[in-house]
């Protein structure tokens, strides 16, 4: 990281402002040369400059520069910011300017990279800043925030405390034999700090576990049999005529997609193929890939219709749904209630859009949503992030087996140094280059 790197970090498009981003150690020196009003050596550190980018005698563009001094920089390295006119012309020249007076143009994510390699950010925090760059819901938002201003790390470091001062305990047993009560004192207080820790720990996982599919999207399918309403929910839930709705059945033969963002969530809904008999070979291919997805589903809107007797059709789709996250919905009851169930439903009339609110509200009940929003949204959403949890889990449950089974505490020790690593590999406490190569990797440039 000896060299000094640029990019652009805004979009090459047309616009207002655009920022070029310098840092490294050359950086005031490369920059200084070209901006003609100011000893950029002298100014003040974290300070905005008005002048000019020069290049040979011509000016380039009028700019206000920002110049921002090691350490206290998001690198920790001098940084300096170019905010241009927002011309691709002009981004491009000084872009050119700047690789030829020592610059190298700098790889996705690299200076984030730099902050986590210089140890302003941990990798959650890394993590975190491409998180809220990529948000689309405020759920995602605040996931994202959390993860920036290090609470998701601090979690992790109090974990990561009490353990540390559990195997001190052990070293302290190993260390000194002589003293016969010490065995026994420190297998009780194992026995407490990892019960607590392991359901702090399946509480975490948990709520990780939703968020992460709530931050992609909850892969929502709408199934039922033909013309019960399925299109007609699709249509109410986005609020557009997304998908063709008729009283003939059949009309959806293949699937219709479309995403909306309910309570701040995403959910990403597939109306399907009515499930029926049919000899049409196009319908059957259909009624096949709606059948196949309830397997790939994170939740089933299952839709019935009030107008109309429970058919086998139905009966069939309430068995194959019955062990997933599924809400059974009731349509039409803006009709004549003709169908007697027995089973916990959500009336709606996806005509009126009468009860599709309370659609909602279920979806939210079903994934945490609040009790997500009520942790402050501290939770990890990625799957590298929870499998590491996950296995911390283990190895605590390793430890707590291991006093149950009166083993040796120098066997104990081993499993809860398991997991210490195994909860610092995911803030980056301990790390390989590939891992952190890849990861930067997914970046966007300039960031």
């Amino acid at each position: 990281m000896n060299d000094t790197i640029v990019a652009i970090s805004t979009a090459l498009l047309e616009g207002a402002i655009s920022i070029i981003r310098i840092s490294g150690d050359d950086a005031i020196n490369i920059v200084n040369p070209l901006f003609k009003e100011k000893d950029l050596t002298k100014v003040r550190s974290h300070t905005i400059n008005y002048g000019h980018i020069a290049y040979k005698d011509e000016v380039i563009d009028e700019v206000l520069l920002s110049i921002m001094k090691a350490p206290k920089t998001y690198t920790k390295e001098d940084v300096i910011e170019i905010n241009t006119h927002g011309s691709v012309a002009v981004v491009n020249k000084i872009m050119e300017i700047l690789l030829t007076k020592g610059c190298r143009l700098a790889e996705p994510g690299e200076f984030t990279k730099r902050a986590f390699l210089n140890g302003r950010i941990d990798l959650t925090e890394a993590e975190g800043v491409m998180d809220l760059i990529k948000s689309e819901t405020e759920f995602n938002r605040k996931l994202a925030i959390n993860e920036l201003s290090g609470k998701v790390s601090t979690l992790i470091t109090d974990l990561r405390d009490r353990i540390i001062a559990l195997i001190s305990n052990i070293e302290v047993n190993i260390d000194y034999p002589e003293y016969e009560d010490i065995e026994q004192v420190t297998i009780d207080k194992i026995k407490k700090e990892v019960s607590k820790m392991k359901q702090e720990l399946s509480k975490i996982i948990k709520l990780s576990e939703d968020g992460k599919i709530i931050k992609e999207g909850i892969k929502t399918v709408i199934l039922g049999k033909p013309n019960v309403g399925k299109s007609s929910l699709l249509n109410a839930l986005l609020e557009e005529e997304k998908a063709i709705v008729t009283d003939i059945k059949g009309t959806t033969r293949d699937i219709v997609e479309g995403s909306i963002i309910v309570g701040g969530i995403k959910l990403n809904l597939i109306d399907t193929a009515g499930v029926r008999k049919s000899k049409d070979v196009i319908e059957k291919i259909g009624i096949e890939k709606s059948i196949n997805l309830i397997n790939e589903a994170e939740l089933i809107l299952l839709v019935l219709d009030a107008s109309d007797e429970l058919s086998e059709e139905d009966k069939f789709l309430l068995d194959k749904t019955k062990n997933k996250k599924r809400i059974v919905i009731m349509n039409k009851t803006d009709l004549e209630n003709k169908n007697k169930y027995s089973y916990d439903v959500i009336k709606i009339s996806a005509k009126t859009a009468v009860g599709v609110d309370d659609v909602k509200e279920k979806i939210k009940e079903i994934f945490n949503v609040k009790e997500i929003l009520n942790a402050n949204a501290t939770i990890f959403t990625n799957t590298r992030q929870i499998a590491l949890l996950k296995s911390a889990f283990e190895s605590l449950n390793d430890a707590l087996t291991g006093t149950l089974e009166n083993k040796e505490i120098d066997m104990i020790e081993i499993d809860l140094k398991l997991a210490w690593e195994r909860l610092g590999d995911i803030i980056g406490a301990n790390y390989t280059e590939e891992l952190v190569d890849n990861l930067f990797s997914r970046f966007c440039l300039g960031k």
